[in-house]
Parts: structure tokens; sequence; C-alpha cells
């Protein structure tokens, strides 16, 4: 007997609109989006963003993207005042929110109660997702308030872009790659080795062979590539690294001569938030691919030139690898406060001018 054969129901809308300024975004909203994509053909994802806001509606767009790569993504900035209650700010609002569809929606996803209203301007139905937040409580405003404790919420993409990075360096036989260990582990962080080190034990020619220009060009694509992979798996936001771009300048002056400007260029545009100089008091040690103790004091002094030169703070560090470390947390834990420091969204802005307006009147 021939069975009969049943489809599964089809989508319940057409056109889904999901719109938030996911500043930045966490598993709430990606478990918004998927409802969403859940239940309609098509969904499209707007970012809102105001111009007093610090982190890029571009960036904040391209998380969606990897993350939801078969929503519609578009961003745009959206500076009108959050009044829910004002129809003057509600139509400055849909002046952005209509302008940024290609095509009308039949569907509003949102947590909160605005997407109502937001809905019956659009000629939509409302769907509420996690009312109260009950199976994911995050929001934004708090994971700006403290990022690590919201660690677990935050994406691969969105934890790269955020974590802060500190450098060790140092001339040869300085105990760079020992502190940078140390350090990460005394904070509970992973660590990025020095790729150069590893391209020397491979290159062609070994140690003895002239360097050349391009060979530091690709330990800089390499080193930096390790540090993108090393952001996005991080247990807190905090990543140690043994070098960096800067450092590799310094060392091309060493083994070939002036480096390129595009080589500055590129460290200028990769600075971390703290170098951490490794001291050159302790024993030196040949471990058969150094130089030799006669330069190294001369390399940890143009190290200490080239770090004045630059706007990153830094600081050298002594005495033993605890001593170091001891040395070292506290200004860490500083340089990475600083970097997670957002600001405000355009209504907590507003509402922090009023109050200050209030006290001045005072």
């Amino acid at each position: 007997m021939a069975g009969t054969a049943s489809s599964a129901p089809g989508p319940r809308f057409e056109h889904g609109l999901v719109l938030g300024k996911f500043y930045p975004l966490h598993v709430g909203h990606q478990h918004l989006v998927r409802t969403a994509l859940q239940q309609c053909r098509r969904v499209t994802v707007q970012v809102l963003g105001a111009t007093v806001e610090s982190i890029p509606l571009e960036v904040r767009a391209d998380w969606l993207r990897e993350e939801h790569p078969t929503a519609r993504v578009v961003a745009a900035v959206d500076d009108a005042p959050v009044d829910f209650g004002s129809d003057a700010a509600w139509a400055e609002h849909m002046v952005v929110i209509e302008g940024l569809l290609d095509r009308p929606v039949d569907a509003v996803f949102s947590s909160d109660g605005y997407g109502s209203e937001l809905a019956d301007r659009l000629g939509a139905s409302w769907v509420q997702v996690d009312a109260g937040r009950m199976l994911h409580p995050v929001s934004g405003t708090a994971v700006r308030a403290d990022p690590a404790a919201l660690w677990w919420a935050l994406a691969p993409s969105v934890r790269a872009w955020l974590t802060p990075r500190v450098v060790v360096l140092g001339a040869e036989s300085t105990g760079s790659t020992t502190l940078a260990e140390a350090l990460a582990r005394a904070l509970g962080t992973d660590w990025v080795p020095e790729y150069g080190r590893l391209h020397s034990e491979v290159r062609d020619g070994g140690l003895d062979a002239p360097w050349r220009s391009d060979e530091f060009e690709l330990i800089v694509d390499r080193q930096i590539g390790w540090e993108d992979a090393a952001r996005r798996r991080v247990p807190r936001p905090l990543l140690v690294c043994d070098t960096d771009v800067l450092a590799t300048a310094v060392w091309h002056e060493r083994y070939v001569g002036p480096a390129p400007e595009a080589l500055w260029a590129r460290a200028a545009q990769h600075r971390p938030v703290l170098y951490l100089l490794s001291g050159d008091e302790i024993p030196f040690v040949d471990d058969g691919m150094r130089d030799g103790e006669h330069l190294r004091h001369d390399m940890q002094q143009r190290f200490r030139d080239v770090l004045t030169a630059q706007p990153v703070p830094w600081t050298e560090v002594r005495g033993s690898v605890a001593e170091r470390v001891a040395a070292a947390v506290p200004l860490v834990e500083e340089a990475v406060a600083g970097a997670l420091r957002f600001a405000l969204p355009l209504e907590q802005q507003a509402q922090a001018d009023r109050l200050h307006d209030a006290s001045g009147r005072g």
C-alpha cells in the first residue's frame, strides 16, 4: 500500500525584520535573529547606531553577517531621540528604517515592547521573542558594563574585536617568552608565541643565509594571523603576545637594514594597549639561535628608544619571573580596563546630559 507523503509546514512569514544597536552583539540578539530565520522566508537585520557610540556600525554589521550568513544585514546611523512616546521621534526613526528596506515586511521580531508600535507602523505582525529576557538574561548595557563577566554570551567574532592585546618584547635572552607565558597563566588567559622563531628554524639556508625584507613581511602576516585566531578563543578579554609588528621592524633593522615605511605603518595600525619590555639584567643564555651577548645591550637600548617614540604605554620589568609578573599584572589590568570602556549609547547619553543639567541648576 503506497504511503502518503507529508510536507513540513512552510514559514509563517514572507519577510521578517529584526533591528537593534547590537552594541555589542550577544547571545540574546542571536536568538532573536535565529527565531526570525526559522519563521520567515527572508530576514532583514538592521543595525541602527548613533554617532556617539564607539563600535563602528560596519564592525557590528560584519559580526551579524558572519554569525547569520543567510540574513540580509544593513546598517545606518540613527541619531533620532529614543522616545517611544513621541510621534515626532518615531517619524524620524521610520525614515531610517523604511529607507533600509528593499521590500515590505510582514513580521517584526523583538524582545522589547517597542516592537508592537513598529509593527503597526509597518503594517506587519509583531512576534515577541524571549519577553523579559528570561531565556537569555543578557543585555548590551550589561555587556558594556562588564564584558569579562558576560564573555560567555559573545560570539567568537565579537570576542576577537573586543580583546585587548598586551605585548612582551625585548632583546635576545631577556626572558620575554618566559614572561609572556607566565603572565598569561597568572591572568587566566592565552598567549601567542613568536612566529619569527619558528621561521628561523625552517627558513631556507638556516641561520647563516642572509635575511630578506619579504621574510619579515611573512613573519608579520603569520604573527597577526596567530593573534587573530587566538583572540576568538581567549577565555577572558585579554591576549598576551610574545612580540608584534613593532618588534619585527626592530629586528629588520638588525638583520637587513632600515625597515620599510610600510612595516612601520603596519605597526602603527596594529597597536596593543600595553608594551612590557623584559629587562636585560639577567644572565645571557646561548641556545644556538642567538647573535651573542655583545649585541644584547645595544638591541635593548634600541627597543627602549623605539618604545619611547610611540604612543602606547610601556614599562621595563626586571628581576625574577615572579617579580616581573607581580610588577606587570596591575599595569595589564589597568590597561585592559581602559580599553574596554564604551561610549554611552544615545539614550543613556541624553539621560546623563539631563541629569548633569539638573544638577547644575541645583
